[in-house]
């Protein structure tokens, strides 16, 4: 299984905030080598209920990094915003709120088209998820109900953010997210890369890199669960054999 073009660039975030530092300071290195020599994201702010307060401060953040950034939900075509759009950065919230406004407004064929073409994608979070083929591995609370569980496919894995192991000394009796993923995989056979907080997995020339600051998890079905460090070319976890 390959990860796609040679021309698709995908850096997906498990978190927007990491313990102990400000929006997005986690990434940043990250975000500006990844962008590059662009000069404005378009942010798609549809995860969280106040768009206006959320596109502020992802602006605010965008230009100390030297990036100016125009929010979707205010352009008066967003379809024509996509196109137009130098790289877009999708940011996090309810995965379930996100992907039925990419549905409501038809964007998804729009964002997977451009993105083929080379127009650079960040997600966080939520935007990490919409990523995956679908957004079945979500931790988030169904608020709404979108037309399909289908995503924007832009990666030939799911992504499982802010990725929690096991605590042996726990007292709570509910399934762990390992659990809830092994029931995925019990139901389909879709890879699913678990991102600890901290952890980005970055897609360029046809190969998926482990990034960040903690390691990340492999689900595979029928195998048992891998463990990856920063820097760690993932592709081969794609197809099966190690």
């Amino acid at each position: 299984m390959k990860t796609g073009g040679e021309t698709k660039r995908v850096l997906l975030i498990s978190n927007s905030t990491l313990y102990g530092s400000g929006y997005l300071d986690h990434a940043e290195g990250e975000i500006r080598d990844f962008l590059g020599g662009v000069a404005r994201v378009l942010f798609v702010p549809y995860a969280l209920y106040d768009r206006d307060a959320y596109s502020a401060t992802a602006r605010e953040r965008f230009k100390a990094m030297g990036y100016g950034l125009d929010a979707i939900h205010t352009a008066a075509d967003a379809r024509q915003a996509v196109n137009d759009a130098e790289a877009i950065f999708i940011g996090g919230g309810n995965t379930f709120r996100l992907l039925k406004s990419l549905y409501d407004f038809d964007l998804l064929d729009a964002i997977r088209r451009r993105v083929e073409e080379g127009m650079p994608y960040v997600g966080s979070s939520a935007g990490s998820n919409v990523a995956g083929p679908t957004i079945k591995t979500t931790k988030d609370m169904p608020i709404v109900e979108p037309p399909s569980f289908d995503a924007l496919g832009l990666v030939p894995f799911q992504i499982s953010p802010h990725y929690l192991d096991p605590d042996p000394a726990s007292t709570h009796m509910g399934e762990t997210q390992e659990e809830r993923i092994l029931q995925f995989l019990e139901e389909n056979e879709t890879t699913v890369f678990g991102l600890r907080e901290g952890a980005m997995v970055r897609v360029e020339r046809g190969a998926a890199v482990l990034k960040g600051s903690s390691g990340a998890r492999i689900f595979r079905k029928g195998r048992e669960p891998v463990e990856t460090l920063p820097g760690e070319t993932l592709d081969q976890l794609l197809v099966g054999d190690t």
